[in-house]
């Protein structure tokens, strides 16, 4: 449903944020992310990789792999539940295609947070400043999520990411 007017809320804080970081390049980049992280594959992929060269911890590397896809699937449940649609507002540019129209939580966030979680323990290195705030950065670039939207995938990728990471760590 457009809403009409002047832009309020949420959608007045989502064409702030698209205003302020969008550029050639971001939206290059943050297409690039799109990509990557549809469905999760770019990250499930990059745990198959994980699991071919750290030969010790493969299993563990094909959990964390499937703990990404976990989580996705998990957001998708929370977004056939919710049915928040996407930002549809003439101040909001949508730069990208989506395979629903449903917004509530990101799966790019919440697949991304989970993988630098779970990635980060098996590579001893914190990985998710460098990893969740690009991402997190192109939803809102791309104008396809509302920012509590990918706060909430974040949140919801976080958790997952985290009881799976405390499992690993046990064995």
């Amino acid at each position: 449903m457009l809403e009409k007017g002047v832009p309020t809320g949420e959608v007045a804080v989502l064409a702030k944020a698209q205003g302020v970081l969008k550029s050639d390049v971001t939206v290059k980049a943050a297409r690039g992310l799109s990509h990557f992280g549809e469905h999760s594959a770019g990250w499930f992929a990059l745990g198959l990789v994980g699991a071919a060269v750290d030969k010790k911890r493969r299993k563990d590397w094909l959990v964390a792999a499937v703990g990404v896809v976990g989580a996705h699937a998990a957001s998708i449940a929370v977004k056939r539940v919710v049915r928040r649609p996407r930002p549809d507002h003439p101040s909001v540019e949508v730069l990208v295609s989506t395979p629903s129209k449903l917004s509530f939580p990101s799966s790019h966030a919440t697949s991304t947070t989970a993988a630098a979680v779970l990635y980060s323990g098996l590579t001893g290195r914190n990985l998710v400043p460098a990893l969740v705030p690009p991402m997190l950065a192109s939803r809102l670039v791309l104008g396809v999520h509302y920012p509590t939207d990918v706060l909430a995938g974040a949140a919801l990728g976080g958790v997952v990411g985290g009881l799976i990471r405390r499992k690993l760590k046990r064995r």
